[in-house]
């Protein structure tokens, strides 16, 4: 055989082993997709997130470096989510008309709730725009989507750099004792402002925060509909939002 014809041979065997990583390596594509699919509103299509991890997947093998000592799952792992979260990143979400509906919701619940003093419900904050309800959860289920994606992608960035991050912290055991005095402040005016907030919006809330359940899972849990849970979560974080602002208005004032 004629060097030509090794040198063909090997190559078309390494891209048989290439293909064949890519083919084991799919359904962790499919798991990760779906793993950061039930974070995200069901309007974000699970295709979406299944071909940019595909195409992290096809990236990994191109780029793997077998001689780190670096398991090509491990690898492909980091790149398929990076892909995806990547992918994520660079959707529309925060288009300037869409904020600035954003901006007239809060706008119109501070509004209500310095007239009202209590937080407004939904029919009063519609009126308030002079748009209907089904308007107003039109816009708030497109908010709370951009809310989500942004929490998901940030979340998750943090999560892949917190082993990192962990080796550097300093030790609890001496923090500045001021950070600690201002920490405990800010999440005791953050429990005050969830505090205004309806007892529904209050469990979306905690169940989305604290217990960490995918809106699936909390509609589940309160028996409504996924995109109910969306309305009532994209409408708690800006009454949230207000009622930190009256918080630090009283204080600025006392």
């Amino acid at each position: 055989m004629t060097r030509a014809e090794l040198a063909y041979k090997g190559t078309q065997e390494e891209t048989q082993d290439r293909d064949q990583l890519i083919v084991n390596e799919l359904p962790q594509v499919s798991y990760i997709a779906r793993q950061i699919s039930e974070r995200l509103p069901q309007h974000v299509p699970f295709e979406d997130l299944v071909h940019a991890g595909i195409i992290g997947l096809i990236e990994s093998v191109r780029s793997y470096d077998a001689g780190k000592s670096v398991p090509f799952r491990s690898y492909a792992k980091f790149r398929i989510r990076g892909a995806i979260l990547d992918s994520l990143r660079e959707l529309d979400w925060g288009s300037r008309p869409l904020r600035r509906k954003g901006r007239r919701i809060q706008e119109a619940i501070a509004k209500l709730s310095a007239e009202l003093g209590r937080q407004p419900e939904e029919e009063e904050i519609a009126k308030e725009m002079e748009i209907s309800l089904s308007k107003l959860h039109e816009i708030t289920q497109k908010l709370d989507g951009l809310m989500l994606v942004g929490q998901e992608v940030s979340a998750s960035y943090d999560r892949s750099e917190k082993q990192d991050l962990i080796e550097s912290a300093p030790s609890k055991d001496h923090e500045n004792p001021f950070a600690l005095c201002l920490r405990g402040e800010i999440q005791g005016q953050l429990a005050e402002a969830i505090g205004t907030l309806s007892e529904r919006e209050q469990l979306v809330i905690s169940l989305y925060y604290k217990e960490d359940l995918t809106m699936k899972e909390i509609a589940s849990v309160l028996q409504i509909a996924e995109s109910r849970v969306s309305q009532i979560h994209a409408l708690a974080i800006p009454k949230i939002r207000v009622a930190l602002q009256e918080s630090a208005f009283d204080e600025t004032n006392a």
